[in-house]
């Protein structure tokens, strides 16, 4: 049965839900609470729910090629939700909540692909434990999203999914590595998703995308079932809509607390344990807040790349102290992002992490037994930019004599980046997410990011959406553009509360234009086919070349 779909940037928000007596659910903009409210008040069954949600994904995935592939057993799952719901047996923060995960995420009823073709017939056998959490506390896993290869750029292309589009502007790449999951989230294919963090990669997609995301302090959620990259910069997290959301995935996520199988979570002091987080989304107040605005993260050169960015943290430094916030600029020649990235220790810990990864005797399917065997399968994608990286991480290890420097760098790093917040009686430090806009695709890489300061300090970090560039005729509503509010450890709470005062003064988030559209949700029997699109890989990215 083919879908339907009538497109319009100014529809309204109208479903109809073919075969069903419900036509109330709108899976548009849909939250948590809206999907409660209208499954609890008896206006829509969970079935009807994911339905709605697959129907946007049939609908909309040609365009933006965002989705790896679908849970089969969600509708039967919904089914179960429906059954408890109706004896009375709800639980969980996220009863019947579609959440889609980047697919580097261990799930035990999906492959595992990290975008990777020599990838593909990795099926482990348990769930990563965030996964776990996530089902728990009732969540739908509804599918995975494509990401960049491996999650080692920020162009979201792979050889298995191929290109991810960006919603607002089907010229331009979606940030990265979790590239997918940004632009399913902006589409509306899910309420919220899952992305990871080594330099930039929750934190792009986020702000080229319109929407929220988290990257937590080192050590709060475990890492354990997670395709690595490196031990010490890697973080995982969310991206959503809006600010409770956020908050909520936060919550679920870090209840796994304590991992053996993750070290840094060992790090977890007592006041961050079993924490709430979306009680901070509520009280508080900007006034009398510091902020720190880190110069040395702004392109000041005007073009139709960099001013829209800078224009918009100029409204935005307006806007906090017009709420009685204090904002010092930081002229600290240290916070320099290209100087901070001399200091990443990716190339050192790559293939230790992934030989480890791979031969994890808990793991079924076909896959490599190596970084090298991988490599040497020509079942892959390296984009020329990352020759360097890839060719040199096959050979280097943390016990490289470069790596001890390194480290120590990374630690003096933390430490200034402690002394400017206590100096200045700082409550968070704030600057552009990327310096210009989301690059076109087809470019060797995603320039001008600013996410390396976090990332090596493990420091907690927020991304706001504070703006949308002019509108053209490739994006009818403008580029998405967003903002980085680094905090202290764990002061996530007080960064989802900044935050919330943040979008509540100032509404960004806009729905990308193309998806702002009715649809016919079908009465489906089964979980359709989604099928990896890797035909529209640009020219210019060859795959299995070194």
């Amino acid at each position: 049965m083919k879908l339907s779909a009538t497109l319009g940037a100014l529809a309204l928000p109208i479903i109809a839900i073919a075969g069903t007596p419900n036509e109330s659910f709108d899976s548009r903009e849909a939250t948590i609470d809206g999907v409660h409210n209208a499954i609890f008040s008896g206006l829509t069954s969970c079935r009807d729910v994911v339905s709605s949600f697959i129907s946007r994904i049939e609908a909309f995935n040609p365009t933006i090629n965002a989705i790896i592939t679908l849970n089969p057993n969600a509708l039967t799952i919904a089914d179960d939700m429906d059954a408890k719901f109706a004896s009375g047996n709800v639980t969980g923060s996220l009863f019947c909540i579609p959440v889609l995960l980047k697919d580097n995420y261990d799930t035990e009823d999906m492959n595992t692909t990290a975008g990777c073709l020599d990838l593909a017939g990795n099926s482990p056998l348990i769930d990563a434990l965030t996964v776990t959490a996530f089902k728990k506390a009732g969540a739908i896993i509804l599918g995975k999203t494509n990401l960049h290869e491996l999650a080692l750029e920020g162009l979201s292309v792979s050889s298995l999914g191929g290109q991810t589009v960006n919603p607002y502007d089907h010229t331009r790449t979606p940030g990265g590595s979790s590239g997918g999951t940004g632009a399913a989230i902006a589409a509306s294919f899910a309420v919220f998703g899952t992305g990871t963090d080594t330099v930039n990669s929750l934190r792009s997609p986020a702000s080229a995308n319109s929407l929220f995301s988290f990257r937590p302090t080192r050590g709060l959620i475990s890492r354990a079932g997670v395709v690595p990259i490196s031990y010490t910069q890697d973080a995982v997290g969310a991206l959503a809509r809006n600010v409770k959301d956020l908050a909520v995935a936060l919550t679920v996520m870090s209840s796994v607390g304590y991992d053996p199988n993750d070290n840094a979570t060992s790090l977890i002091p007592s006041s961050s344990v079993g924490v709430d987080y979306s009680e901070d989304v509520y009280g508080g107040t900007l006034k009398g807040l510091r902020f720190g605005l880190v110069e040395g993260f702004f392109n000041r050169t005007e073009s139709n790349e960099t001013t829209p960015v800078t224009t918009s943290m100029a409204e935005i430094v307006l806007l906090l102290r017009s709420a009685g916030a204090t904002v010092v600029s930081i002229n600290e020649t240290v916070y320099n992002a290209t100087a901070i990235g001399l200091l990443d220790v990716q190339t050192s810990e790559f293939r230790e992490q992934m030989d480890k990864y791979l031969k994890m005797s808990s793991d079924g399917g076909t896959r490599p037994s190596t970084l090298n065997e991988l490599y040497g399968s020509s079942k892959f994608l390296v984009i020329p930019s990352q020759y360097s990286f890839v060719n040199t991480a096959l050979k280097s290890s943390t016990g490289y004599s470069t790596y001890p420097a390194l480290r120590l760098g990374i630690q003096n790093l933390t430490t200034t980046l402690g002394t400017t917040f206590s100096a200045n009686k700082f409550d968070a430090i704030i600057y552009p997410e990327q310096k210009n806009l989301v690059v076109k695709i087809g470019s060797p890489s995603q320039s001008g990011r600013n996410g390396i300061l976090a990332a090596l300090t493990g420091s907690p970090v927020l991304t706001v959406p504070i703006g949308f560039s002019p509108p053209t005729g490739d994006a009818p509503i403008g580029i998405p553009i967003g903002m980085e509010i680094l905090g202290l450890p764990w002061s996530e709470g007080k960064l989802l509360n900044i935050a919330s005062h943040i979008a509540g003064l100032k509404h960004v988030r806009r729905m990308p234009s193309f998806a702002n559209g009715t649809v016919e949700v079908m009465a489906y029997a089964s979980v359709p086919t989604i099928l990896p699109n890797p035909r529209n890989i640009p020219s210019v990215y060859p795959i299995g070349t070194l």
